[in-house]
């Protein structure tokens, strides 16, 4: 089965989980490939591994900030869904890290990815890095995009798939989070899953 087969099964089975209680059997992402290692730069401008990550829950999202549209919304449902979930259960909660990784790291800076990620959750980490590093964790974790040619004013867009993946504290990929939903419904996904 390969990669978008796998997403769209996965998705399918997340929405079907979201409709009611605990989940029956396994998380619907269990043996997916897709994640892995990476070594890019924090908002900070500090390098960052997937290893400095060991032990968490990482919510993560691909996308860019000169995005139009659905890129601030999606991060604003993730943001709030996360601190939603953490007045619920503080302590499980804090095991959850919440990352956005860049798309068009021409643009996006360690400083323009701070003031982004600094808008919607305080314990937010915004990835960027080199296109060519960029390019290697998009396809080690199944996201596809492609940057549009500029314009005359040298703008342009990225399209970009728009999922926000719950990874588990060794890496492994667990659920596609609710999409286009209230933040309230992110919160209930991530009390399903983080133990």
């Amino acid at each position: 089965m390969n990669k978008f087969k796998i997403l769209a099964a996965a998705f399918a089975m997340t929405a079907l989980s979201a409709c009611g209680g605990a989940p029956a059997g396994p998380p619907p992402l269990e043996g997916a490939k897709m994640g892995g290692a990476f070594r890019l730069t924090n908002q900070d401008g500090k390098t960052v591994t997937d290893a400095d990550f060991a032990g968490k829950y990482r919510l993560v999202y691909f996308g860019y900030t000169f995005c139009p549209d659905v890129c601030p919304v999606d991060v604003q449902i993730m943001g709030q869904g996360l601190s939603a979930f953490e007045k619920m259960d503080a302590a499980r909660g804090a095991k959850v890290v919440p990352i956005f990784i860049t798309v068009d790291p021409v643009r996006d800076t360690p400083a323009v990815v701070k003031e982004f990620v600094s808008n919607f959750h305080p314990r937010m980490v915004g990835l960027t890095g080199p296109e060519k590093d960029i390019d290697a964790v998009a396809q080690r974790y199944g996201i596809a995009y492609m940057r549009q040619k500029p314009n005359a004013q040298g703008a342009y867009l990225v399209d970009h798939a728009r999922i926000a993946v719950l990874y588990g504290p060794k890496g492994e990929p667990i659920a596609i989070m609710p999409q286009n939903a209230k933040p309230q419904a992110l919160a209930d996904e991530l009390a399903r899953w983080v133990r």
